[in-house]
Protein backbone atom coordinates (compact mmCIF):
# COMPACT_ATOMS: atom_id res chain seq x y z
CA UNK A 1 0.00 0.00 0.00
CA UNK A 2 1.57 3.63 -1.00
CA UNK A 3 2.11 6.09 1.83
CA UNK A 4 2.44 10.04 1.01
CA UNK A 5 6.07 11.00 2.47
CA UNK A 6 5.29 13.69 5.11
CA UNK A 7 7.23 16.46 4.34
CA UNK A 8 6.76 19.15 7.07
CA UNK A 9 8.21 15.70 9.35
CA UNK A 10 10.95 14.22 6.99
CA UNK A 11 14.29 15.38 7.05
CA UNK A 12 17.89 13.84 5.01
CA UNK A 13 20.65 15.13 6.55
CA UNK A 14 24.24 14.83 6.06
CA UNK A 15 27.61 15.85 7.74
CA UNK A 16 31.74 15.63 6.41
CA UNK A 17 34.84 16.28 8.09
CA UNK A 18 35.71 19.92 7.45
CA UNK A 19 40.04 20.23 7.27
CA UNK A 20 40.25 16.90 9.48
CA UNK A 21 39.33 18.43 13.00
CA UNK A 22 35.21 19.83 12.71
CA UNK A 23 32.40 18.45 11.00
CA UNK A 24 29.99 20.56 8.50
CA UNK A 25 26.69 19.51 8.69
CA UNK A 26 23.64 19.77 6.01
CA UNK A 27 20.62 19.02 4.74
CA UNK A 28 18.33 18.73 1.49
CA UNK A 29 15.75 21.10 1.46
CA UNK A 30 13.20 19.62 -1.10
CA UNK A 31 12.81 16.23 -1.67
CA UNK A 32 10.05 13.94 -2.72
CA UNK A 33 9.09 10.03 -2.74
CA UNK A 34 6.71 7.31 -3.08
CA UNK A 35 7.17 4.23 -0.41
CA UNK A 36 5.02 1.09 -0.86
CA UNK A 37 5.29 0.00 2.52
CA UNK A 38 4.19 -3.91 2.81
CA UNK A 39 3.20 -4.15 5.91
CA UNK A 40 2.06 -7.90 6.28
CA UNK A 41 5.67 -8.58 4.89
CA UNK A 42 7.84 -5.85 5.18
CA UNK A 43 10.53 -7.30 3.28
CA UNK A 44 8.46 -6.18 0.08
CA UNK A 45 8.79 -2.85 0.57
CA UNK A 46 9.66 -0.84 -2.18
CA UNK A 47 11.16 3.22 -1.25
CA UNK A 48 12.13 5.67 -4.27
CA UNK A 49 13.51 9.36 -3.11
CA UNK A 50 13.65 12.25 -5.44
CA UNK A 51 16.40 14.81 -4.00
CA UNK A 52 16.79 18.51 -5.34
CA UNK A 53 20.46 18.93 -5.75
CA UNK A 54 20.27 22.56 -5.58
CA UNK A 55 18.36 22.61 -2.45
CA UNK A 56 21.75 21.68 -0.68
CA UNK A 57 21.77 23.94 2.94
CA UNK A 58 24.61 24.26 5.24
CA UNK A 59 23.97 27.67 6.35
CA UNK A 60 26.80 28.92 4.17
CA UNK A 61 26.07 30.64 0.82
CA UNK A 62 29.12 30.13 -0.76
CA UNK A 63 30.29 26.61 0.26
CA UNK A 64 26.20 25.88 -0.78
CA UNK A 65 27.27 27.67 -4.40
CA UNK A 66 30.66 25.59 -4.34
CA UNK A 67 28.64 22.69 -3.66
CA UNK A 68 26.13 23.16 -6.43
CA UNK A 69 28.81 23.74 -9.28
CA UNK A 70 30.68 21.03 -11.32
CA UNK A 71 33.34 21.04 -8.10
CA UNK A 72 30.34 18.17 -6.21
CA UNK A 73 27.31 18.22 -7.09
CA UNK A 74 27.39 20.01 -10.52
CA UNK A 75 23.53 20.90 -10.30
CA UNK A 76 22.99 22.47 -13.97
CA UNK A 77 23.86 18.82 -15.67
CA UNK A 78 22.72 16.22 -12.88
CA UNK A 79 19.65 18.39 -11.46
CA UNK A 80 18.66 15.64 -9.14
CA UNK A 81 20.01 12.57 -6.74
CA UNK A 82 17.87 9.62 -6.38
CA UNK A 83 17.25 6.30 -4.83
CA UNK A 84 15.48 3.57 -5.66
CA UNK A 85 15.54 0.49 -3.05
CA UNK A 86 16.41 -2.95 -4.11
CA UNK A 87 15.76 -5.03 -1.27
CA UNK A 88 14.84 -5.09 2.42
CA UNK A 89 16.70 -7.38 4.65
CA UNK A 90 15.07 -7.53 7.95
CA UNK A 91 17.21 -7.67 11.05
CA UNK A 92 14.95 -7.44 14.07
CA UNK A 93 11.53 -6.40 14.90
CA UNK A 94 11.91 -2.84 14.25
CA UNK A 95 14.91 -2.56 12.09
CA UNK A 96 16.16 -3.37 8.62
CA UNK A 97 18.83 -2.72 5.86
CA UNK A 98 17.29 -1.20 2.68
CA UNK A 99 19.52 -1.77 0.22
CA UNK A 100 19.49 0.27 -3.18
CA UNK A 101 20.78 1.94 -5.87
CA UNK A 102 21.41 5.35 -4.78
CA UNK A 103 22.54 8.04 -8.54
CA UNK A 104 24.47 11.49 -7.77
CA UNK A 105 25.84 12.74 -10.58
CA UNK A 106 24.61 10.25 -12.89
CA UNK A 107 26.81 7.87 -11.38
CA UNK A 108 25.07 4.70 -9.74
CA UNK A 109 26.02 2.94 -6.82
CA UNK A 110 24.27 0.38 -4.47
CA UNK A 111 24.17 1.18 -1.09
CA UNK A 112 22.57 0.48 2.42
CA UNK A 113 20.71 2.22 4.68
CA UNK A 114 20.06 0.78 8.46
CA UNK A 115 16.20 1.67 9.19
CA UNK A 116 15.17 1.94 12.64
CA UNK A 117 11.22 1.47 12.84
CA UNK A 118 9.66 3.88 15.08
CA UNK A 119 5.78 2.95 14.77
CA UNK A 120 2.59 4.17 13.84
CA UNK A 121 -0.18 6.54 15.15
CA UNK A 122 -3.37 7.73 14.69
CA UNK A 123 -3.24 11.12 13.74
CA UNK A 124 -4.93 13.69 16.13
CA UNK A 125 -4.99 16.19 13.51
CA UNK A 126 -7.17 14.49 10.35
CA UNK A 127 -7.92 10.84 9.82
CA UNK A 128 -4.40 9.58 9.25
CA UNK A 129 -2.40 7.24 10.77
CA UNK A 130 1.37 8.21 10.59
CA UNK A 131 4.56 5.70 10.95
CA UNK A 132 7.95 7.00 11.91
CA UNK A 133 11.22 5.75 10.27
CA UNK A 134 14.83 6.66 11.13
CA UNK A 135 17.83 5.52 8.59
CA UNK A 136 21.56 6.08 8.61
CA UNK A 137 24.47 5.33 6.31
CA UNK A 138 28.11 6.50 5.36
CA UNK A 139 29.39 6.71 1.78
CA UNK A 140 32.54 7.86 -0.06
CA UNK A 141 32.09 10.65 -1.86
CA UNK A 142 35.02 9.48 -4.28
CA UNK A 143 33.00 6.94 -5.27
CA UNK A 144 29.90 9.41 -7.11
CA UNK A 145 32.79 11.53 -8.92
CA UNK A 146 33.21 13.90 -6.03
CA UNK A 147 37.07 14.21 -5.94
CA UNK A 148 37.25 18.00 -5.77
CA UNK A 149 39.49 18.60 -2.09
CA UNK A 150 42.36 21.30 -1.21
CA UNK A 151 45.40 20.52 0.82
CA UNK A 152 46.05 22.08 4.21
CA UNK A 153 48.81 23.19 5.86
CA UNK A 154 48.52 20.80 8.69
CA UNK A 155 49.14 17.97 5.65
CA UNK A 156 45.93 16.85 5.73
CA UNK A 157 42.85 17.96 2.99
CA UNK A 158 40.32 20.36 3.01
CA UNK A 159 37.12 18.11 2.63
CA UNK A 160 36.77 14.33 4.07
CA UNK A 161 35.86 11.58 1.87
CA UNK A 162 33.25 10.17 4.41
CA UNK A 163 29.58 11.15 4.23
CA UNK A 164 27.46 10.17 7.58
CA UNK A 165 24.12 10.56 5.82
CA UNK A 166 21.03 10.79 8.59
CA UNK A 167 16.85 10.11 7.71
CA UNK A 168 14.39 11.06 9.42
CA UNK A 169 10.73 9.58 7.48
CA UNK A 170 7.61 10.44 8.43
CA UNK A 171 5.12 8.82 6.71
CA UNK A 172 0.86 8.71 6.50
CA UNK A 173 -2.09 7.34 4.49
CA UNK A 174 -5.85 8.25 5.46
CA UNK A 175 -7.35 5.80 8.16
CA UNK A 176 -9.52 4.41 5.57
CA UNK A 177 -6.20 2.72 3.97
CA UNK A 178 -4.82 1.35 7.14
CA UNK A 179 -5.43 -1.63 8.55
CA UNK A 180 -8.38 -1.58 10.79
CA UNK A 181 -5.87 -3.07 13.73
CA UNK A 182 -3.48 0.07 12.87
CA UNK A 183 -6.72 2.69 12.55
CA UNK A 184 -7.05 2.50 16.10
CA UNK A 185 -3.41 2.32 16.91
Amino acid sequence: MSWQLDIAHSEIQFKVRHMMVSWVRGQFEKFSGTVQLDEQNPANTQVEITIDAASINTRQADRDAHLRSPDFLDVANHPTITFKSKRVELTGERTAKLVGDLTIRGVTKEVTLNVNYAGQSKSPFGPFVTAGFSAETTINRKDWGLVWNAMIESGGVLVGEEIHISIEMELMKSVEEAQPELATA
